[in-house]
């Protein structure tokens, strides 16, 4: 897997993870640790936990913003919510019902209890929500929704932000299915982890490199010809002036109007003016009649 690390499939499995770590080790020490390979590879050894707040904080250094971190069940753990609740990024994300406990009006229940302890509501799809808190008393709001799959089950969501109303927290949470689509369309489409075979880490990271390009451009183009997401604020911005000055010459061209007719000496001539008011107020955009 790694450069100049060379073994038959059955060494492989003979092999202890301590000791691939260790020998990874080496190679990697073997690079310069200015390189980017060296980086890869040390961070390819830390936990996920800690490459998720290491990702976060290059994204913010590169000068990213981010209203929520969004993830799913695997991540959602208290030690990984406080940590980023700290740096000031909240978090919502799917929770499993494990072994974790909540404080409840000085109660420890389990997700299952929580639940239970919700006077029982006829919405359809979201069963309740309650503010909680984690063992480590970080204050967390739980939603329950209806498993769309088994309709008898429910599904948890929670959210670092109390605030953030439950039909809120569900569709900012709906934004994460992007993610699966984008795994979907690389594997099944853009030939992820088929296309190219080989040990070589560097080579491993390239090829990842070259699909996730390909999907970029593509997205890329999507955006630009059918996604209406394209016509950003500043779009609107320069609309909204355009309506501005059609407002200003239609009160213009009233006002020359007004100033004709004044002018006007026989009776004549005012309904002349007035006939051409009349035409002028049906050709107007109808948001300027509304206005009229």
């Amino acid at each position: 897997w790694s450069d100049g690390f060379s073994f038959a499939p059955l060494d492989f499995v003979m092999l202890s993870s301590a000791k691939i770590t260790n020998r990874l080790c080496e190679l990697a020490s073997n690079l310069s640790k200015r390189s980017q390979g060296y980086k890869r590879r040390m961070e390819a050894f830390s936990r996920k936990p800690d490459a998720v707040v290491a990702l976060l904080e290059r994204a913010l250094r590169a000068g990213f913003s981010a209203d929520y971190v969004l993830m799913d069940s695997w991540f959602t753990q208290a030690p990984l919510l406080r940590e980023l609740t700290i740096k000031g990024l909240p978090v919502i994300g799917m929770v499993k019902e494990m072994k974790q406990r909540y404080l409840v009006q000085g109660k420890r229940l389990t997700l299952r209890e929580v639940f239970q302890s919700l006077p029982v509501s006829k919405a359809k799809d979201i069963k309740g929500s309650v503010i909680v808190q984690t063992a480590c008393g970080l204050p967390v709001k739980l939603v329950f929704v209806r498993n769309r799959n088994k309709k008898r089950e429910w599904l948890a969501i929670l959210s670092t932000d109390v605030t953030l109303d439950a039909t809120e927290v569900v569709r900012i949470y709906g934004m994460r299915w992007s993610i699966e689509t984008f795994f979907k369309v690389t594997k099944s489409y853009l030939k992820l982890g088929t296309e190219f075979q080989g040990r070589s880490f560097d080579g491993l990271i390239s090829h990842t490199t070259i699909v996730f390009s390909r999907y970029i451009a593509m997205e890329y183009e999507r955006r630009q010809s059918s996604d209406n997401r394209t016509l950003g604020g500043l779009f609107f911005l320069f609309a909204d002036e355009v309506r501005d000055l059609d407002y200003q010459s239609a009160l213009q061209q009233l006002m020359n109007f007004f100033l004709e007719m004044s002018q006007a000496k026989t009776k004549k001539n005012k309904t002349a003016v007035f006939c051409q008011l009349q035409e002028w107020i049906s050709g107007l955009p109808s948001y300027i009649k509304g206005l009229f």
